[in-house]
């Protein structure tokens, strides 16, 4: 029989979990207007209290969730390389890179909250090019790409995540998903057409397969 202090231990942690999800989902609220605005004004001249007027918070709510103005683009870059990650992680043993890739990009989801992201995540990619402290956000998310990506690797190869061949195909392999991101990201806010950008993600699989001669991107033994 359980107890009315399990009772309430169990309330308090499911309390204390949503308490956290509203925190989550108001940080990344804010995100996605800083990117707006970064990307409109420039970071230089957009203001901690423009970003908290866009979002209908105080000033000083704005910096309860944040450490600075640049900080604010960091929880759309960190749900990108989550979504990266759970992608990567979910890679079958017996797919291609390519396969595995168009799969999810043909069942993901289409509707305006993700469009809002994902255009977000474009604004800080194309910004991060000339912006610092963005560049350094932007960066750190890769990093935590490349080391995803030794386990995965390391795991399709049946060799140690340590191994140094590994962690250069790794290091190889998240350059491209970065180098060709960062190109993507500026043909589309320079005005090009998403079907003048030819098939990205067969692009970026065969210059995985390139930068890794060959060791990663093919379906391997289950």
């Amino acid at each position: 029989m359980r107890s009315d202090s399990d009772s309430d231990t169990t309330n308090d942690h499911k309390s204390g979990g949503m308490r956290e999800q509203r925190h989550q989902r108001m940080r990344l609220e804010i995100s996605r207007e800083a990117a707006r605005l970064f990307w409109e004004h420039g970071v230089a001249a957009t203001s901690g209290e423009q970003i908290a007027n866009a979002v209908g918070i105080s000033v000083r709510t704005l910096w309860r969730y944040f450490r600075n103005k640049e900080s604010c683009a960091e929880p759309v870059l960190a749900q990108d390389v989550e979504e990266c990650v759970a992608v990567l992680r979910r890679w079958p043993r017996e797919v291609s890179l390519e396969d595995h890739l168009f799969e999810w990009a043909t069942n993901r989801p289409k509707n305006p909250d993700q469009q809002s992201y994902d255009d977000a995540v474009i604004k800080m990619t194309v910004l991060a090019e000339k912006e610092p402290d963005l560049r350094a956000a932007w960066l750190m998310t890769h990093d935590r790409i490349e080391r995803e990506l030794a386990e995965i690797i390391a795991d399709r190869l049946r060799r140690s995540a340590d191994d140094i061949e590994v962690r250069l195909h790794a290091a190889a392999a998240t350059a491209v998903l970065r180098v060709i991101s960062e190109d993507v990201s500026a043909a589309l806010m320079a005005g090009a057409d998403r079907a003048s950008l030819g098939n990205p993600i067969k692009h970026m699989a065969h210059a995985v397969r390139v930068a890794t001669g060959g060791a990663v991107g093919d379906p391997v033994d289950p």
